[in-house]
């Protein structure tokens, strides 16, 4: 299934449905203005139930409202976009399936998501060899579009089709004990991850910056991220001296984890990246007062650019769009943008090698989208940069410094 490479184009007429494909011919000399419609498929995939489901249903809304504006606006003149999401469950098996579904739907043309860095190791491959363009608002692990020898400043693009709207982990990590070291005055800190991709490379990067900054790592320990009893790991943090513990992994364990060392008598807070920054944290977590959290992108309620995102996703969804929504809702338009690039350069239809062609028009997508310049680099990286701190303050979080870093 994964070498079908034709693309099949639904076009909808007036007396009916007519399938073409690749190999079949098109009708140059329809009638525009008609209302012929070309059907083209953007794949979603994202953890829709489970743990991270609020995570994972935000991204699954903010896709579908970038879909319904582009049609509703007319973005792409003689094209009709549909949403097509998948549930991973935030496991990598799971992903990689959904992986050669989306392949083997000829009408997909491009794939929004992952949530996980993990999930995305999965379909990275399958996506290059069938030249579909992979975008996630969420992966933040570096290796993804570096390589493991990011670290030694030996950088080489991995996978042609990947891109992501979310920084990476040496960028939030190196942000994060930044921020602790020099802006929350912390010096000594207990280093605990859930040994994924995306909670060690994050703590990795934590600890390389915070102790060139001068701060001491105290102690350090790895968790299982389905556990729930953290007591053991919390007795060792209180006799460490340390004045916060900075944990790598996502909410559903950070919560418990923040509770029971503040209950164990460690009274420190816990800093973790854009994975624990969830609105799911605080509820889940009754001592998370002064706990801080990093996340990719200005806060998005404050960005002028947000305002009609904002408006329109509140109107249309009773779900919190999360941490995710206007990195998930920008990825989904960069894919329209190409999809907008190949049509122009094609005389105003969809070319019938159009996975190839919407790959190619990626590097030239440049807009003004919901979280500022949507662009990438050479690696597939996002050049916005920007990241934020957070502090929970009154059961929310709230932002306490933003700035456009630069790795060190």
């Amino acid at each position: 299934m994964r070498n079908r490479s034709a693309l099949i184009l639904t076009t909808v007429l007036t007396t009916g449905a007519l399938t073409l494909t690749a190999c079949g011919s098109r009708d140059k000399d329809k009638d525009k203005d008609s209302g012929d419609k070309t059907t083209v498929t953007i794949g979603f995939d994202a953890p829709l139930t489970g743990d991270l489901s609020a995570l994972g249903i935000g991204m699954r809304n903010s896709a579908e409202l970038a879909v319904k504006t582009a049609n509703k606006e007319n973005t792409v003149d003689g094209v009709e976009f549909k949403l097509e999401p998948l549930d991973d469950q935030a496991q990598p098996s799971v992903g990689g399936q959904n992986a050669q579904k989306f392949i083997s739907n000829e009408d997909v043309i491009g794939v929004v998501g992952p949530l996980n860095s993990s999930v995305s190791q999965s379909m990275q491959k399958p996506f290059n060899d069938a030249s579909l363009t992979q975008i996630s608002p969420a992966n933040t692990g570096t290796e993804l579009t570096q390589g493991d020898g990011w670290k030694k400043g030996d950088k080489k693009r991995q996978f042609k089709t990947f891109f992501r709207t979310a920084t990476t982990d040496q960028v939030q990590g190196q942000f994060a004990a930044q921020y602790l070291f020099q802006k929350a005055k912390i010096k000594k800190v207990y280093l605990i991850d859930d040994q994924k991709t995306y909670g060690a490379g994050l703590a990795a990067s934590f600890k390389d910056t915070f102790t060139s900054l001068g701060g001491k790592i105290v102690g350090q320990d790895h968790v299982n991220p389905e556990d729930r009893d953290f007591k053991s790991v919390a007795s060792k943090v209180k006799g460490k001296g340390a004045q916060a513990v900075y944990y790598g992994g996502e909410y559903p364990a950070a919560a418990p984890l923040s509770q029971q060392l503040k209950e164990s008598g460690a009274d420190v807070p816990l800093m973790g990246g854009d994975g624990m920054k969830s609105d799911e944290f605080p509820k889940l977590n009754k001592k998370a007062e002064g706990d801080f959290g990093t996340s990719v992108g200005a806060p998005v309620e404050e960005l002028p650019s947000a305002k009609k995102f904002i408006s329109e996703y509140n109107k249309n969804y009773k779900e919190n769009m999360e941490t995710y929504g206007g990195g998930t809702y920008d990825a989904t338009w960069a894919i329209i943008e190409a999809v907008k690039i190949a049509v122009d350069e094609n005389d105003g239809e969809l070319p019938d090698d159009g996975r190839e062609k919407v790959l190619a028009s990626m590097s030239k997508v440049k807009f003004d989208g919901v979280t500022g310049s949507v662009s990438f680099d050479e690696y597939g990286d996002t050049t916005n940069t920007m990241m934020t701190a957070y502090e929970v303050k009154n059961n929310k979080w709230e932002s306490k410094f933003s700035e456009a870093y630069k790795p060190r």
